[in-house]
């Protein structure tokens, strides 16, 4: 066996890992904005998708067919969110908006929708959990935590890679020497 490929694997095996510092450099991406992600739902059933985001008074609501993720053209939709019937209007296929009387307190809201569909009708349930601002931010500073299992793990491969690189250095070694290993 040639020795060459045996090492290339484990130079590759024994690559410490990068992880993104501060400012989560993603290359020519553009910056994502800052603060947390809006609030937002989703309700499915076998003939539609529901997806609602939330900005503020403000929602905005994606009616797809389940089948293909294409627009439902046509529709009529009835939204309940927490109990208080909220009204809807259609703004392009599969597309509706509604304002909110007020502002929603943090919490979690269940979700109703009925889908009217030339002759189809269904009933879609979700959940729109609102965070308070805190709980966004500790959210984020806890998916960005490391543990030490995966520094356990990470120094373990390192530890196999650098171990089977020994060997293999004692393997050439002898072999240039004349001896067999």
């Amino acid at each position: 066996m040639h020795p060459i490929p045996i090492l290339a694997a484990l130079m590759l095996a024994a690559a410490s890992p990068t992880w993104a510092g501060e400012g989560h450099d993603h290359g020519d991406a553009p910056a994502a904005t800052s603060g947390p992600a809006l609030p937002r739902f989703a309700a499915e059933s076998e003939l539609f998708e529901l997806v609602g985001v939330l900005d503020g008074t403000h929602l905005t609501l994606w009616l797809d067919h389940a089948a293909d993720n294409s627009p439902v053209k046509d529709a009529r939709l009835e939204l309940e969110l927490g109990g208080i019937k909220i009204p809807v209007e259609a703004h392009a296929e599969g597309e509706f908006e509604a304002t909110l009387a007020k502002p929603l307190a943090p919490g979690e809201f269940p979700v109703a929708a009925t889908v009217y569909a030339g002759e189809e009708t269904d009933l879609l349930a979700g959940d729109l959990d609102i965070h308070a601002e805190g709980d966004a931010h500790e959210a984020a500073e806890a998916a960005h935590r490391h543990g030490w299992q995966e520094y356990a793990l990470w120094a373990a491969i390192a530890g196999t890679a650098l171990a089977g690189l020994g060997w293999l250095i004692r393997r050439l070694r002898s072999q240039r020497v004349g001896g067999v290993a």
